[in-house]
């Protein structure tokens, strides 16, 4: 049991951890929330063009009918890069006023078996544009996302109070237990205390992967200092190429290296993910896990000869597979349901959290009902409070919110590393949570 003087501190962490970080983490809960449905917004926003399926049985177009397709609409620009790593079933290529991504960006898709343009300016919608920005960097660049990073970083450190003080806080109630026939304050006490217990994996999760997202410039930045630069060190002092081989022949000799994964996307010669000499093929597997990961394969531009390949380091690994884990775009469409419910829930969290540090110097009114009728509400809870005292043991208190948090995990995994059944347990498992929240809410 923690020391009276250990609960100021650890209750003094908790409170301004928390009052730091909730308008910035409310702001991006209440931003992610429409990015969940990204696709499904601007698809309902924007005029989606049709495209060919595979089940038209015709063959994948050559990618340099592609490039010229694209190059075709924006004749003043150079492709950065050409893939479509979100499986949506056409070609995405960029383009800036130069490789290395100077002056005006844009995007243009590509039908895969014809290799005609679908969108000449493949631009999310307004809407998403904004809160995507809000969500990412604030309009602050990297400097935004390290800001927004750092108060994830103060969330991480509010659950881990949190938890430590749930204990002190909770020695005398049961699991769930809502003191409704107390004062109003006491009563959201109770349900934050809930809603923080029942979802501290969840919250710990995107909390924690959303802070990695955030270092993403960092972490890239790092990989080309690092392996990059040994991938491409024989090539050290050569001019750069400016007029590269067949995209359809380097990526060809990348599959033949890899010949059991799939195309993810190319970074042209020059680009921030390649080098000045080479087509940076990034491949990945087929496998619902193995489908976010990627394999950097070096192509020369000229020779089209493959010079190197390997595996990332875990680094750049943790930062991929913190994108599904943050935004919640495995799993089909029941997992974004629920991952928006346990976003909303996590709105109230955070609400409730600020209304009891504002509502901390009010007095409940003298006469919320009539006085007899007071005392002898307060004699029962009382009565019941220090009852459950007598009962309620560090195991008890513990053992629901350990199996809500270990299905909670599994929920987050399993739809991450299979498809089929295992889609299924995520969307049951994560429904737990949600489901307590809902008896304990509406109870009494």
């Amino acid at each position: 049991m923690l020391s009276a003087k250990a609960l100021r501190s650890w209750s003094f962490v908790h409170k301004w951890t928390s009052l730091i970080s909730t308008i910035f983490i409310l702001m991006l809960c209440i931003t992610g929330l429409p990015l969940i449905f990204e696709h499904e917004i601007d698809h309902w926003l924007t005029d989606a063009t049709p495209h060919t399926t595979a089940a038209s049985g015709l063959p994948m177009a050559n990618l340099d009918e592609v490039v010229a397709a694209a190059k075709s609409q924006a004749p003043d620009k150079a492709i950065m890069f050409l893939g479509d790593i979100t499986d949506d079933g056409f070609w995405y290529v960029n383009l800036a006023d130069t490789v290395a991504g100077e002056g005006g960006r844009t995007s243009v898709t590509v039908d895969y078996y014809t290799a005609k343009i679908l969108d000449p300016e493949a631009r999310q919608s307004g809407f998403m544009s904004v809160m995507l920005q809000l969500h990412t960097d604030m309009f602050a660049g990297l400097p935004g996302k390290l800001f927004l990073g750092f108060m994830g970083l103060l969330l991480l450190v509010a659950i881990v109070s949190g938890v430590v003080l749930y204990a002190p806080f909770m020695r005398r109630l049961r699991f769930g237990e809502v003191r409704r026939n107390r004062t109003t304050r006491l009563k959201w006490l109770d349900l934050h205390n809930l809603l923080g217990i029942i979802t501290i994996v969840w919250v710990g999760t995107v909390g924690a992967t959303g802070m990695i997202n955030t270092w993403a410039d960092l972490i890239i930045s790092a990989w080309r200092a690092d392996q990059m630069a040994e991938m491409i060190a024989p090539y050290e002092g050569s001019p750069a190429v400016t007029n590269p081989g067949s995209l359809e022949q380097a990526v060809r000799a990348a599959q033949k290296i890899e010949p059991n994964m799939q195309l993810g996307f190319v970074a042209f010669p020059g680009s921030g993910l390649s080098s000045p000499h080479h087509y940076a093929v990034f491949m990945r597997g087929t496998e619902p896990l193995t489908s976010r990961l990627l394999k950097p394969v070096l192509v020369d531009a000229q020779t089209l000869q493959v010079t190197d390949n390997r595996p990332l380091p875990w680094y750049m690994t943790a930062l991929l597979l913190s994108e599904p884990l943050h935004f919640g775009d495995y799993g089909g469409m029941p997992m974004k349901i629920l991952w928006a419910v346990l976003d909303i829930i996590t709105i109230i969290l955070l609400g409730s959290g600020l209304y009891l540090w504002l509502a901390r110097g009010r007095k409940a009114p003298a006469q919320e009902y009539p006085a007899p009728e007071q005392e002898h509400a307060k004699r029962i809870a009382k009565i019941r409070d220090n009852k459950s005292a007598g009962f309620i043991t560090i195991r008890q208190m513990w053992q629901a919110p350990t199996f809500i948090a270990i299905v909670t995990a599994v929920g987050l995994i399993a739809a991450l590393v299979g498809d089929g059944w295992l889609d299924v347990l995520s969307w049951l498992t994560l429904a737990v949570p949600v489901a307590v929240m809902m008896r304990k809410w509406g109870k009494q």
